[in-house]
């Protein structure tokens, strides 16, 4: 398959993502590698040796970061100081070849990474074991170099879907949805100058309804659509990928950091 086709999607269970992508990548093939990379950091090392000696193009399939919410956040945010993200999905069989963490935690993680661009200094996670082999809910608290905090949120046994995001940072609050493509943000300009009217007696005091919420403009798109467009761009034009195999092997070893823990936590209490 790999000596006839110039690029090959990877969509199989996690734990045959490096027994699929190896062959491909010694045959010649770029490949889009649905996330996470690999069910291990040593898994992982090997695609992406594999790919340097091949000279190929691995792109990580973290769909959120062709959302147009995460695009709207790349251009908008600035040295986030917190972060929550919730991310919830009914149960299904799918996917509990891995727990929640590299099931869907992993998309926030990615997130996380992209837009505080710091080390990680600190990870606590715990989780709870409900239906499957492994963690079905999970909480992280990551702590980086530069002092943000981030607490992430995962469930498999949610009666709903979400995926939501709230950012704080010195000179606004945003709250964001990746499923409805929506959300506000409240800008610190904004309430001082809120305040002000308040002040002189332009707004009564209490009133919070008039305390000034801005919808974000986001030019709604399909995340698929425009990740498969990307990676077929970034083969043709033999460039770097905007998620490449770097970004996939740093979430990787957050949410394999987290899931180790999880495990301590299990084992400890077993």
């Amino acid at each position: 398959l790999g000596a006839a086709c110039d690029a090959v999607s990877v969509v199989v269970p996690t734990d045959r993502h490096a027994e699929v992508a190896l062959p491909l990548l010694k045959a010649g093939a770029h490949l889009l590698i649905e996330k996470p990379l690999c069910a291990s950091l040593e898994e992982a090392e090997q695609v992406l040796a594999a790919a340097r000696a091949a000279s190929r193009i691995v792109q990580v399939g973290h769909i959120e970061h062709f959302n147009p919410v995460m695009s709207f956040l790349e251009k908008h945010i600035d040295r986030p100081r917190y972060l929550t993200a919730e991310r919830l999905a009914p149960y299904q069989p799918r996917g509990t070849e891995v727990g929640v963490v590299l099931d869907l935690m992993i998309h926030d993680i990615g997130i996380v990474l992209a837009l505080v661009k710091s080390p990680v200094e600190r990870i606590d996670g715990v989780g709870v074991t409900v239906l499957s082999k492994s963690e079905d809910i999970a909480n992280a608290r990551l702590q980086f170099a530069n002092g943000c905090v981030a607490n992430l949120s995962a469930s498999r046994m949610s009666m709903k879907k979400a995926r939501e995001i709230r950012i704080f940072q010195e000179d606004a609050y945003l709250s964001l949805d990746f499923m409805q493509q929506a959300g506000h943000l409240v800008k610190k300009s904004d309430i001082v100058a809120h305040a002000l009217k308040m002040k002189v007696g332009l707004v009564k005091a209490g009133d919070a309804s008039s305390i000034p919420v801005r919808e974000i403009p986001i030019e709604k798109g399909e995340p698929l659509a425009l990740e498969l467009a990307h990676f077929v761009e970034s083969v043709a034009q033999a460039r770097q990928p905007k998620v490449g195999a770097a970004l996939g092997k740093s979430a990787l070893e957050v949410a394999i950091a987290i899931t180790d823990q999880i495990r301590r936590a299990e084992r400890s209490r077993g």
